[in-house]
C-alpha cells in the first residue's frame, strides 16, 4: 500500500458512507446483478450487468467484502482439492 514515490494518490469515494478514501486503500467490489421480469414462458426477459462499488476499509468488513485471513486460507485451501 506504500505510494512508492507517486506523489499525492487520488481519492475514491465511498458508495457506503461517502467518505474520501486514497485510491490505493479502497476496496473495490464488482458483482453480477440480474434483473428478470419473473414471467413464467416464453415472455421472461432476462437481463445481466457488472456493477463496480468502491468501499473504504470500514465498510467492507462491515459488509463481508473483506474477510478475515484464516477464512480466506481455508476458501483456498478447498478450492485447491477440488
Amino acid at each position: 500500500m506504500s505510494k512508492k514515490k507517486r506523489g499525492r494518490e487520488r481519492t475514491e469515494i465511498c458508495g457506503q458512507c461517502g467518505r474520501n478514501v486514497p485510491r490505493d486503500k479502497a476496496i473495490v467490489d464488482n458483482r453480477k446483478v440480474t434483473y428478470s421480469t419473473e414471467l413464467d414462458g416464453e415472455d421472461n426477459v432476462q437481463m445481466s450487468r457488472f456493477v463496480t462499488k468502491t468501499y473504504c476499509i470500514s465498510c467492507a468488513k462491515r459488509l463481508g467484502v473483506l474477510e478475515k485471513k484464516k477464512k480466506q486460507a481455508a476458501r483456498k485451501r478447498q478450492e485447491r482439492y477440488r
